[in-house]
């Protein structure tokens, strides 16, 4: 035998004595949270558009405090209940005398998928009704394939799908395998001279989560008000829940690297797939509807069902934005500075559970003043064109004008009373708004106000001339705003230069037009 075949055989010979020394270790079950902290960061990449309902790609950095009984000696510990997304690498422990050894996520979870992957090529006890007396009987049966395409058993019989005899029958094993857990878990090899009670904290990062922002407003008939409310969407998409927790949400964006993500958490849903049981002319193959294959729970995602934080708690359908309501101020999210980052803290503790979403109050204004206006662009488009002009409605984030908060990045819903009856005038997006910054929201085409732009033959080389009409056939004098890309000559002296756009603004009195001329540099 070679040298390297004499170290190959050493390791083989070693790997059953080490693998007897760790399952040696007494192992310490940490099942009780004394309190936790979840703080969401929003998905990194998602600038718009609502949460992913099958796993939400934002995260959390979760705290736990947890209080345990250390043995002497090198042990085990094992902290059950961990988020399903746990993102081993970035787990701290803290308050433990002498310090960790090494750390595993232990991913498979105790569920029927997961049994029956675990006892692959393994023998179970099948009990079945006999079709010809109606009495159950049991028999031994080895799982062959499965869980996710249908589970195969081998029996004295012959092979068979579990399942597919019309008649009740179950599975029952000889026990649970070691490294399959009830709830998601971390294990942590730890060492202590002595026996004692420690209180440790558990901080990690875990996927899963996200959170988005909606406001909700309602326009006065009579002045340019609003009255606002401003509500936090959480999502877990996880199996683990947290009780009475501490909930706090990040905005802004926050540079993170892409990780390998958590693990699978089980094997699946167990699928028991049989041919229908009918005649095959009924049920042609090329007719049959296709399986789609199912990630998560057998139940579904969230079930429609959103969670309401505030002064009730009711059940509400996703994605439907709340009417404005009154909230008291004692249930509004604290703002804070984090860095550049904005941190709202929810003065009160509240569950996240498991596979939900839920809303929070976050701001809740009753009269806030705007400007209505209408905004269109000219960068260079067609040489005749008329277009309607987008209505607008601006917002000063100021506590003169009645907001003055920081308002994370979501979506708004506008709605007027008329006649007793709530319709909706729009809705629009905003990115993350600071106190004192300018909000829009684009609330669709005018009916009344259009933009027509005639280009004109240049009068002389290196020079572009064309002619804008405004026209409002409103009641009302309209607010334009024209944002020109063009390098306009001779430059104005008293326009709003934005970004690379000058800023007309002008007013069109009602049932009229305003026509003007501009000119623009050119290079040919």
């Amino acid at each position: 035998m070679t040298g390297a075949g004499r170290f190959a055989a050493l390791l083989l010979a070693l790997a059953p004595v080490v693998a007897s020394a760790q399952d040696s270790y007494p192992v310490v079950q940490s099942v009780k949270l004394d309190d936790v902290a979840v703080t969401v960061y929003r998905a990194p990449y998602r600038s718009s558009g609502g949460i992913d309902p099958d796993w939400p790609e934002g995260f959390a950095f979760i705290t736990e405090t947890r209080t345990i009984d250390l043995p002497a000696g090198t042990a085990m510990l094992r902290f059950e209940g961990v988020a399903e997304g746990l993102l081993p690498e970035t787990a701290v422990v803290g308050g433990l005398p002498d310090g960790v050894r090494e750390k595993n996520r232990d991913a498979r979870l105790l569920s029927p998928a997961g049994l029956v992957d675990a006892y692959l090529k393994r023998r179970v006890t099948l009990q079945r009704t006999d079709p010809a007396t109606g009495k159950a009987r049991r028999q031994d049966a080895v799982i062959q394939a499965g869980p996710n395409g249908g589970v195969l058993l081998k029996t004295a019989e012959g092979y068979e799908a579990l399942g597919c005899s019309g008649l009740p029958e179950r599975m029952t094993y000889g026990g649970v395998p070691k490294d399959l857990s009830a709830k998601p878990t971390l294990s942590v090899l730890v060492e202590s001279d002595r026996a004692r009670r420690v209180t440790v904290q558990l901080l990690y990062l875990a996927e899963g989560f996200d959170w988005s922002a909606h406001y909700v407003a309602e326009r006065s008939a009579d002045t340019p008000t609003l009255a606002m409310t401003g509500w936090i969407t959480l999502a877990n998409g996880g199996v683990t829940g947290f009780s009475g927790a501490q909930l706090n949400v990040i905005a802004g964006r926050l540079e993170k690297q892409e990780s390998a993500g958590a693990p699978e958490a089980d094997a699946g849903p167990l699928l028991l797939q049989c041919w229908p049981m009918d005649i095959t002319s009924t049920h042609p193959l090329w007719e049959l509807p296709p399986l789609v294959p199912v990630r998560g729970s057998q139940d579904g995602y969230y079930g429609g069902e959103l969670m309401v934080t505030a002064q009730r708690r009711i059940e509400y359908m996703q994605d439907v934005p709340l009417a404005v309501a009154a909230v008291s101020a004692d249930f509004l999210a604290a703002q804070e500075n984090l860095g550049d980052l904005k941190y709202y803290r929810l003065p009160f503790r509240t569950d996240v559970a498991a596979k939900q979403q839920k809303q929070v109050a976050l701001v809740a204004k009753d009269v806030v003043r705007f400007a209505p206006l209408y905004g269109a662009y000219l960068d260079g488009g067609p040489a005749d064109h008329i277009a309607p002009a987008e209505v607008m409605m601006r917002i000063r984030n100021s506590t003169v004008d009645g907001l003055g908060v920081a308002l994370p990045a979501g979506a708004v819903t506008i709605f007027e009373a008329v006649d007793g009856e709530r319709l909706l005038v729009g809705e629009s997006g905003i990115g993350d708004k600071a106190i004192d910054e300018r909000v829009d929201l684009y609330l669709g085409e005018s009916g009344g106000v259009h933009i027509r732009s005639v280009e004109r033959a240049p009068p002389r080389k290196g020079v572009r001339e064309w002619e804008v009409t405004i026209s409002n056939d409103g009641a009302d004098a309209a607010d334009v705003e024209l944002l020109m890309s063009y390098p306009l000559d001779p430059p104005p002296t008293d326009w709003e230069r934005r970004g690379a756009y000058w800023v007309w603004r002008v007013e069109v009195p009602a049932n009229d037009r305003l026509v003007r001329t501009f000119r623009a540099k050119s290079e040919n």
